[in-house]
């Protein structure tokens, strides 16, 4: 036991070693070489996985499709990463007290944080290089339906920590099945500090249910884009059409449009959105209001579709009679992801965008853009809908927390 207990305390140890900044960007350069280098081992890993798959999921299909453009984003993705400022170590206040202590408080990383994540294999790049740049150990549990392309993922970042005199457990892939996932969250057989869950309700609420830890959300979508009688018609087509059909896997994309009752040529306007959305193929269901104007369109089951996340080609258009009305609709349905409001009216968009509860809000624009890569972030590790520590996309300077350090010279309190 004794020996066992000194083990561990070594491994914590190097766990938490501070490593240069021109040592993290030499791994991170061996990466981008192999990775570059293994493109045909990548794509082959990647094809035994969607041949495995049964396509009874489109959006997670979509997801776990590796590419050469997906290819170029992972390589991408570590260029920005290794380009921007290291987060750790950084001043974030300086205060000298009268009693002469000197407290400085600084970035410190995590320690180790747990993506688990389903079907996506470039999270396996983004995630760890953004852990890694930051100074944390990162333990990847992707899903069983990317494993192969996980697995040859992992082995390029064994080869770039190898190269660089780097232990390979700065990046481990956990292979274990539903329980065994359970268990080593209830009782995690190695140092754990942070959660990320990235997936669907059912991960989620399974993570938050056995996690020990802190556990950061990485929310789902259910987007809303309410159209005020102010709104620009040209641009609210056009920005409606780029949040719903531009990516409808991604849980950035519009699920619900609430057009107000109050708008000029409301009927006509409603006949219109039919008219695009149904042309660009997208399913239409609306509320009991709406479907009094779009007779022929599939009346909502119940008020629980207010929350669904769609992540396919259907939307959910309702009416309401204010912007009051709105507001308070979107906050009690939505997954507190992205929400927009259609207006030119700078006051009432300002009104809105402080009283919904949402990690990103707009104004004429599209949800699409809540990206780490769109927000000028860089590389993502989620897009947080969590208010403790951090809401919105996680970029490289949040995956940091901070420590105090406090010089004395003898002071007693």
């Amino acid at each position: 036991m004794k020996n066992s207990k000194t083990n561990n305390y070594k491994k914590i140890t190097t766990e938490m070693k501070f490593l240069d900044t021109d040592k993290k960007n030499n791994v991170l350069q061996s990466m981008i070489d192999i990775i570059d280098a293994k493109r045909d081992e990548i794509l082959a890993e990647n094809k035994k996985d969607l041949d495995a798959f049964e396509r009874d999921d489109q959006a997670l299909y979509d997801r776990l499709v590796v590419d050469q453009d997906k290819i170029d984003g992972m390589i991408t993705a570590i260029r920005q990463v290794k380009g921007q400022e290291d987060p750790v170590g950084k001043k974030i206040s300086e205060l000298k007290l009268e009693n002469g202590l000197e407290i400085i408080n600084k970035t410190d990383p995590f320690g180790t944080i747990m993506i688990i994540y389903e079907s996506r294999p470039d999270v396996t790049i983004e995630a760890a290089v953004l852990a890694f740049k930051a100074n944390n150990k990162i333990l990847l549990k992707g899903g069983r339906e990317a494993s192969n392309s996980n697995k040859v993922l992992v082995k390029c970042w064994h080869e770039a920590l190898a190269a660089n005199d780097l232990d390979k457990d700065w990046i481990k892939m956990l292979e274990m099945n539903r329980d065994e996932t359970q268990e080593f969250l209830r009782n995690p057989t190695e140092k754990l500090d942070l959660i990320v869950p990235r997936g669907g309700e059912r991960l989620i609420e399974f993570v938050k249910q056995h996690a020990k830890c802190a556990v950061l959300i990485s929310g789902r979508g259910n987007n809303f884009m309410y159209i005020s009688p102010k709104a620009d018609w040209a641009k609210t087509i056009k920005v409606m059409l780029n949040a719903k059909t531009d990516k409808t896997s991604a849980c950035n994309a519009l699920d619900n449009i609430l057009i107000d009752s109050n708008i000029d040529a409301y009927a006509d306007k409603l006949k219109d959105l039919d008219a695009v959305l149904s042309k660009a193929g997208v399913e239409i269901i609306v509320d009991k209001k709406t479907k009094s104007v779009l007779s022929e369109r599939e009346l909502m089951e119940n008020e629980a579709v207010w929350k669904e996340e769609f992540l396919a080609m259907k939307i959910l258009i309702g009416t309401v009679d204010s912007q009051e009305e709105a507001i308070d609709k979107i906050n009690e349905n939505s997954g507190k992801h992205s929400s927009i409001i259609m207006t030119e009216d700078k006051d009432e968009a300002l009104t809105f965008m402080e009283q919904i509860d949402s990690a990103a809000v707009y104004q004429n624009a599209s949800t699409r853009f809540t990206d780490g890569g769109a927000m000028g972030v860089g590389a993502e590790l989620a897009i947080s809908t969590d208010k403790l520590h951090h809401r919105g996309p996680l970029g490289l300077k949040q995956l940091t927390t901070n420590k105090y350090y406090v010089f004395g010279d003898g002071q007693v309190r």
